[in-house]
């Protein structure tokens, strides 16, 4: 248990310096760790534990938590959410201060426009692997896209979407 906390707090504390743009764009290399190297759960676990986090109020990293929890329980829970938020935390905060120093420099405007193509990246292989591991079947396929879709042309909010979703899934259309 004690080499399984210690992977933990190492995996964790650096995918927490690894999310630039937010939580989600280390979903890829979270899953990579957990399913892949260390085969602590498998794909769909994983991307079941993301769809409740993600529909769960609170945070939306709560998937760190729930990893912990199902890979170390209450100790897991413990490390993975410390590990996870610590590092990042600590760093935004020098961060934080060296940008309002150097405000005026011409080399920020460079630097936050690097980022930004960088984020939007990092973000879509997350939606690629989470529906990738989501969707099983052409059927499941099928009603992730319409749903992306359908979120993405319209302000129906992201909820609905996702009930909707689930609802045509439970129903056997998913199946084909």
């Amino acid at each position: 248990m004690n080499d399984t906390l210690i992977s933990l707090a190492t995996i964790f504390s650096q995918l927490s310096l690894l999310a630039f743009g937010g939580g989600n764009t280390i979903l890829p290399e979270m899953q990579r760790q957990v399913v892949d190297i260390h085969h602590w759960m498998t794909a769909q676990d994983f991307s079941a534990m993301f769809a409740l986090a993600q529909a769960a109020p609170g945070p939306n990293m709560m998937i760190v938590t729930l990893v912990g929890w199902h890979v170390a329980s209450w100790p897991g829970v413990l490390v993975t959410t410390l590990a996870k938020f610590g590092p990042s935390s600590l760093l935004t905060g020098v961060v934080l201060h060296l940008w309002l120093r150097f405000k005026d420099k011409p080399w920020r405007a460079t630097i936050q426009a690097g980022l930004v193509p960088m984020t939007v990246g990092l973000v879509a292989a997350s939606a690629a692997l989470i529906t990738e591991a989501s969707a099983q079947t052409w059927g499941l396929a099928a009603i992730a896209a319409g749903c992306a879709l359908v979120t993405f042309k319209s302000k129906i909010h992201p909820l609905w979407v996702l009930a909707a979703g689930a609802l045509l899934g439970l129903s056997g259309i998913g199946q084909f």
